[in-house]
């Protein structure tokens, strides 16, 4: 696929199209994205906002939800047990670090905003570092694939958008890898108990 014709052929709606990409997940989208900025077919700045946006909305959402019906849901996909107990034991060791970084740890990513939510942590707390959070996930990729368009461009002329694709791909492929060797290190299904919550500073509620 030609992600620089495919940008063109969006138009202004690849903004939207970035908002509801992030929302769902799209750290490789948005690298991609970073790179057609650099070509001059998007603007780098409503791109690093609207992924901005979709991200922290998106988590928002899977919060509310493990808020509201984590251990019902838990109990009816007793497979998601493992990988929210896995962001559980992260945020009950790291805390405020691991709100601010869980979109960066590949295997337990997918579960760290449903599994929050499930742990009694304020969701004012939350949605404050979670905002301040997707921003930086968001400059982070979008500047990366710029970063890397600029780079090629400057040592490789014409060759640069061809071989920076390459690139990025390598990339998204040894994340994925990486993401799912972490979750065959997961422990295994049913051997982990549906998460207690966590003690909060019931002033923060």
């Amino acid at each position: 696929m030609d992600i620089v014709e495919t940008i063109r052929d969006y138009g202004e709606w690849f903004y939207v199209v970035t908002f509801v990409w992030t929302f769902l997940e799209g750290e490789t989208f948005v690298l991609f994205a970073g790179l057609g900025a650099r070509q001059g077919i998007l603007r780098l700045d409503l791109l690093i906002v609207f992924a901005w946006l979709g991200s922290f909305a998106g988590d928002q959402l899977y919060f509310w939800i493990g808020r509201r019906w984590g251990r019902s849901l838990l109990l009816r996909f007793p497979r998601w047990s493992p990988g929210v107990q896995a962001a559980l034991d992260l945020l009950r060791r790291y805390n405020t670090g691991f709100i601010l970084s869980f979109r960066f740890i590949y295997g337990v990513r997918n579960f760290s905003s449903f599994a929050m939510g499930t742990s009694g942590l304020s969701w004012p707390r939350f949605l404050v570092l979670n905002f301040i959070a997707a921003g930086v996930w968001a400059v982070t990729f979008a500047g990366t694939g710029y970063i890397v368009g600029a780079t090629f461009e400057h040592l490789l002329g014409d060759l640069a958008l061809g071989f920076g694709l390459v690139m990025l791909g390598i990339f998204a492929t040894v994340i994925a890898l990486i993401a799912r060797a972490r979750k065959r290190r997961v422990a295994p299904i049913g051997a982990t108990p549906i998460p207690a919550r966590i003690k909060t500073d019931p002033r923060r509620r």
